[in-house]
């Protein structure tokens, strides 16, 4: 069983991964490995290469500050960026669903629905948590600004959106009550896999 996992930035999902993971969940977080790709893929090097100039890597790594830099500001050059990543990120997938032998396996990604990886999941579970936390949080791990943060929220499609097609929501405030929330939703996962 694929579970989708979402959420916008700040919003906990690492928190609430790994409460999966200790329950036996196995992983993929699809951040991750998008960046893994864009430095070892030839092919995807090549491609990002002729998208953004030969600044796109400095030292045979992905120049991430200034792609960033482009991304932020102009729309389609993050959709042509999106393009090329995606199909890599959902073959790879694909490939470490076959091998897995986990009865659980959560996809994390930022942009779950943007990316059509939706359609992957047998379930989507959306993590949201108050505005305020979320700034505090980015700041504090990233060393940003609150402008920064609120420009990349703005950036990402609205907890509403997400919600509305997820089959479940967790809030994610505090430890206890989130934990209380993945349990819950633990629970109703183990009744659909036994049916």
């Amino acid at each position: 069983m694929i579970i989708g996992l979402t959420g916008g930035i700040g919003s906990g999902k690492s928190t609430v991964l790994n409460m999966f993971k200790k329950l036996g969940f196995e992983t993929y977080v699809a951040d991750i490995k998008a960046k893994n790709l864009m430095n070892t893929n030839a092919a995807l090097v090549q491609d990002i290469t002729n998208l953004f100039g030969k600044e796109a890597y400095k030292n045979n790594e992905l120049n991430k500050t200034y792609i960033a830099e482009i991304v932020f500001k102009d729309k389609k050059k993050l959709a042509a960026l999106n393009a090329l990543v995606h199909p890599k990120v959902r073959e790879d997938f694909k490939n470490f669903v076959k091998k897995s032998p986990a009865k659980f396996i959560i996809y994390e990604a930022a942009i779950l629905f943007e990316s059509g990886s939706n359609k992957l999941c047998d379930f989507v579970i959306t993590v949201t948590a108050n505005l305020e936390d979320r700034i505090r949080r980015v700041k504090k791990r990233d060393g940003v600004t609150k402008s920064q943060v609120l420009d990349r929220i703005q950036h990402q499609l609205n907890d509403e959106e997400k919600i509305r097609k997820s089959h479940f929501v967790i809030v994610n405030n505090t430890l206890n009550t989130t934990e209380k929330q993945v349990l819950t939703v633990y629970n109703i996962l183990l009744k659909h896999s036994k049916k």
